[in-house]
């Protein structure tokens, strides 16, 4: 089984070389680059400026023409797609992400500052997740077709089908002072005179702008998970092994809780090693909505702006998290079910 783990670890550099050539060549052919980003800036200056006289745009128009390979050798585009591809690739064997055209910032430096917020709604949303979907489904499989399992399923299915930009929305409007209660502060993480606060009114400002966000982060996989973790739990409670249990003189809830439960656990701790996805995990519709500058918010803003040394370096981080998170996914399997094997 180790053979397995360590052919896994050395295939992640030929799929993170696929991953990153094929991002590499469709950003780089996608029109309105920074290069037609300045000709239209200068374009537009040549209109406005001094009152939108014919000379002032013929110097203008002759200065872009002028100017024009000058800018292209800037962004390397006076090159054809793969040496700038292999150009791009040599730096990030040296660990260096390029420079932001918009931030006109170290890549690095950019994503990292993004980094703690994203952060922390992927932590909180993810324990919080765990915390009330295992419970949950495990009360759902006990109480199969009963009165609770009808009720929760209908709310959880009716969470589900909303997406979490649009419910934040709706909640922003119902508790955020938009036309009837203004019970949670909207817009970015902390008030505007967060410093003056106590450190205790500090925590209850902090938790209540992370509220609303991190409900919106959780009602995606909230269903998925409940779900799962109930049909896995129903399935084992008809195995044949519960019926010895039960037949050797456990009680019910001996059998369930001693023996089912960990195997019920078994396609949960599949996604397990995918919690260090959590770093860049954000969605910008929601980020957006809430005024919050993550991770999620800066790729879709980089991608908006043609920053491709901002969005290729999120692609490659994210990638490579996904894929060493996918052998730790099967690592934790194989802690959870030491029967599992690996060839």
């Amino acid at each position: 089984m180790r053979a397995y783990f360590i052919k896994r670890f050395l295939l992640i550099f030929p799929t993170l070389f696929g991953i990153t050539i094929a991002c590499f060549m469709i950003m780089q052919t996608v029109p309105g680059g920074p290069v037609e980003q300045f000709v239209q800036k200068m374009k537009y200056n040549a209109q406005m400026g001094e009152g939108g006289s014919g000379g002032s745009n013929q110097f203008q128009s002759e200065l872009t023409r002028r100017e024009l390979e000058n800018i292209k050798k800037y962004y390397d585009f006076d090159k054809p797609i793969l040496t700038r591809y292999f150009i791009w690739l040599g730096k990030l064997v040296r660990f260096d992400l390029g420079e932001s055209y918009t931030y006109g910032k170290p890549v690095i430096d950019v994503i990292s500052s993004r980094i703690p917020i994203s952060l922390t709604f992927g932590l909180i949303s993810l324990f919080l997740t765990y915390l009330v979907c295992i419970p949950l489904g495990v009360k759902k499989a006990l109480n199969h077709g009963g009165t609770f399992d009808n009720w929760s399923s209908i709310l959880i299915f009716f969470g589900y089908s909303i997406p979490g930009f649009a419910l934040g929305v709706l909640l922003i409007v119902l508790f955020g002072g938009g036309s009837f209660w203004s019970v949670f502060p909207i817009g970015g993480l902390v008030s505007d005179n967060f410093e003056q606060l106590s450190w205790f009114a500090k925590i209850h400002d902090y938790a209540a702008h992370l509220f609303l966000p991190v409900l919106c982060y959780m009602i995606g996989g909230f269903a998925t998970l409940t779900l799962l973790m109930k049909n896995s739990l129903m399935e084992q409670l008809n195995q044949d092994y519960i019926r010895t249990a039960l037949a050797k003189g456990l009680s019910y809830h001996q059998a369930v809780f001693r023996h089912g439960l960990r195997n019920a656990l078994i396609p949960i701790a599949t996604n397990l090693g995918m919690i260090i996805t959590v770093f860049l995990s954000g969605s910008f519709l929601i980020e957006k909505v809430f005024t919050i500058d993550g991770i999620g918010l800066l790729g879709y803003q980089s991608i908006i702006n043609r920053d491709y040394p901002v969005a290729l370096g999120l692609i490659v981080i994210s990638s490579l998290l996904a894929l060493i998170g996918r052998i730790l996914s099967d690592l934790c399997l194989v802690l959870v079910d030491p029967r599992i094997r690996f060839q």
